[in-house]
C-alpha cells in the first residue's frame, strides 16, 4: 500500500534546477524594478531566510511582486532551454506513475513554461497543473488541486524547496515534504518541521510509494 496516493510537486528548485539561471538575471531584475542588487555572498545568506525576510532585505514591496513575476515568466519562456531538470526527475515521475500515485503540479511559474521544460513525456504523467500561484498563494492552489483530484488530504503530500511550501501545506491540511537541493537551505527547511525531508530525489518515490509494498500488492490475488 502506498504511503501517499496523491503528490503535489513544486517546480522551480524541486524538479527544475532554476537557481543558476535566476542568479544570472537577478541583478538585471534589480535594475529594472528598482530593488537592491545581490552579490554572491548575499545570495547565499538570503537562502537561509524566509520569503518575507528576503523581500524586505532587497527592498521589494509585496505590491510589486506580480509585475516582477510576469516579467520573469516572459524571460523563462524565451530562455527555457537554459533551465534543466535535476538528475533523477525522469525516473521519479516514472516510478510514481507506475506505482499508482496521482501526480499534480502547483507552481508560481506558468503552465506553458513548466510543460516546456518538463517535456512531453514527463508532462503527460501529471493529472493536474495549478500554475501561476502567487508567492503567498500556494495554500489556495493546494486546496483547488485537492478538490479537482477528489484527493484525501490525509493521503496527500506537497513537496517543495522553500519554507513557504511547508506553511502552505500545513494551511491546506496536507503533509509537507521538503527537498535539500533547492533554493532554501536545509537548516531553514528543517526549522519549519516538514513531515518529511528528502536528501535525494530517489528518496521521494521510496517514501511515497515503496517498491516493496507495490510488488507485494501486485503478487496478491
Amino acid at each position: 500500500m502506498n504511503r501517499y496516493d496523491w503528490v503535489i510537486l513544486d517546480f522551480d528548485g524541486t524538479l527544475a534546477d532554476s537557481a543558476p539561471w535566476f542568479k544570472g538575471v537577478v541583478n538585471t531584475l534589480a535594475e529594472r524594478f528598482s530593488f537592491s542588487k545581490v552579490d554572491e555572498d548575499e545570495y547565499e545568506r538570503l537562502r537561509g531566510e524566509d520569503s518575507l525576510t528576503i523581500l524586505r532585505a532587497v527592498g521589494v514591496p509585496i505590491w510589486k511582486i506580480p509585475r516582477i513575476s510576469r516579467y520573469v515568466h516572459r524571460l523563462v519562456a524565451k530562455q527555457a532551454d537554459q533551465i534543466l531538470l535535476f538528475d533523477g526527475v525522469d525516473a521519479l515521475l516514472r516510478n510514481l506513475s507506475e506505482r499508482g500515485v496521482t501526480i499534480a503540479m502547483v507552481s508560481s511559474n506558468t503552465k506553458a513554461n513548466v510543460k516546456r521544460i518538463l517535456g512531453d513525456e514527463n508532462s503527460a504523467r501529471f493529472t493536474y497543473f495549478g500554475c501561476g500561484a502567487s508567492v503567498f498563494g500556494k495554500a489556495t492552489k493546494f486546496r483547488r488541486a485537492l478538490r479537482a483530484l477528489k484527493a484525501d488530504p490525509a493521503r496527500t503530500i506537497a513537496i517543495g524547496d522553500e519554507e513557504r511550501d511547508i506553511s502552505a501545506a500545513r494551511e491546506a491540511g496536507i503533509a509537507a515534504g521538503s527537498v535539500s537541493w533547492g533554493y532554501a537551505t536545509p537548516s531553514i527547511l528543517k526549522a519549519g518541521a516538514p513531515d518529511h525531508f528528502f536528501e535525494t530525489i530517489g528518496e521521494i518515490a521510496e517514501l511515497v510509494a515503496p517498491a516493496e509494498a507495490n510488488e507485494v500488492g501486485e503478487g496478491e490475488e
